[in-house]
């Protein structure tokens, strides 16, 4: 396969097939919907799997600073930004044939052997290879996007590796330094306060050309200190986001108070963000009340705050913290409708639709607690 350079305004299938987006923005049927998903890990992979069954206009926005497993070793050997988790987004966009499924396979695939190969994962390599052979980081993911027919584009939010350094609070009430994502991900102990390292990397334009064309900016769910947070903490991504005629949703992750949120509540998470986001407004907030068990407290204190919140349950429902695709797509359906169907705290037993489910305990591993593991 020959590698086709960008010229001319040219842009590749992968990055631009809005001409056949299947959901047009409400109010404009013809203008397909523009979104833009901020994140890292599974928790941005599973976004992504169910924005793809609503438009065809997506930009994943990825951290940058995985130093865990396949994406780590790379890291350690040569100058390039760590391509686990942009390689995880990729995968997620694949379209829907049997090309887009072989590729979507192969670029997961992870050797298993005695020698040097083993863990890292094919789709690391060849988008190492890419970024070798084109010097342009943005080029060579269009490109890997292009082979995939991947729904969508896919964007590192800098073009720096980042590095994430953390004071962590333990059980004992003693506070240490944390350094690397993958350390800070899975530290014992509640963190207080992350950096990123260097504070100001550089911006790809085309992240922020994104941002300010989005109808909606998607935020969430993932690792919160380490592959959410992050893009707010940017200078020139705030601003972006800021700036943006488009509106921005937060949706949570499926439990809180495991690992690096340990001890926390979805309320103490929500603070964090809106904290950290050094000015951006949030429009609305998706939240799951079959898993989180503070949901509504979460509701009447997003309400507080002016931001409207959509309670679906957005699980897979077998009692894994684990997201179903097609139930998240139909709640951001809702959502690009105003479709809320706001949620009352004296109507627990039926408005949520969900009596008698089991939340899930505070302590469960789910998908975002994963991020880092699989680089």
């Amino acid at each position: 396969m020959s590698i086709a350079p960008r010229s001319g305004g040219f842009r590749l299938r992968g990055a631009d097939r809005s001409a056949s987006a299947r959901r047009g923005r409400r109010g404009d049927p013809q203008r397909p919907l523009r979104v833009v998903a901020l994140g890292g890990g599974h928790g941005l992979a599973a976004n992504l799997r169910a924005l793809r069954l609503l438009a065809d206009d997506i930009t994943a926005v990825v951290t940058v600073a995985d130093n865990g497993g396949s994406s780590g070793r790379i890291r350690t050997e040569m100058p390039v930004l760590p391509p686990g988790d942009l390689r995880m987004a990729l995968a997620a966009l694949c379209e829907d044939s049997d090309w887009g499924s072989i590729w979507g396979d192969v670029i997961q695939h992870r050797f298993a052997t005695e020698g040097e190969l083993d863990g890292h994962a094919l789709g690391n390599l060849l988008i190492v290879a890419l970024w070798q052979i084109l010097e342009d980081p943005i080029e060579g993911l269009d490109q890997m996007a292009e082979l995939l027919g991947a729904r969508g584009r896919v964007l590192p939010m800098a073009l720096d590796p980042l590095d994430i350094e953390a004071h962590v609070r333990g059980a004992d009430g003693e506070l240490r330094t944390v350094s690397g994502q993958w350390q800070v991900a899975t530290a014992e102990g509640r963190v207080e306060d992350v950096r990123l390292i260097p504070e100001r990397p550089r911006v790809p334009q085309d992240v922020i050309d994104a941002l300010g064309r989005a109808d909606w900016i998607i935020v969430g769910p993932g690792s919160w200190y380490t592959s959410v947070l992050p893009h707010l903490m940017i200078p020139e991504i705030a601003e972006a986001i800021r700036t943006s005629p488009g509106r921005v949703c937060i949706t949570t992750n499926l439990s809180v108070g495991a690992q690096e949120a340990e001890g926390m509540t979805s309320q103490d998470m929500l603070e964090v963000l809106v904290n950290a986001s050094q000015g951006c407004r949030f429009d609305a907030l998706l939240a799951d009340p079959t898993t989180l068990e503070d949901a509504l407290d979460l509701a009447e204190d997003a309400r507080s705050r002016g931001i409207r919140t959509l309670l679906r349950q957005v699980s897979v429902g077998d009692g894994t913290p684990h997201h179903d695709p097609v139930r998240l797509a139909a709640a951001y359906r809702d959502l690009f409708d105003d479709a809320y169907g706001d949620v009352e705290p004296e109507h627990e037993g039926t408005a949520l639709g969900t009596a008698g489910a089991a939340a899930a305990p505070a302590t469960t591993r789910t998908e975002e607690d994963t991020h880092g593991s699989h680089g």
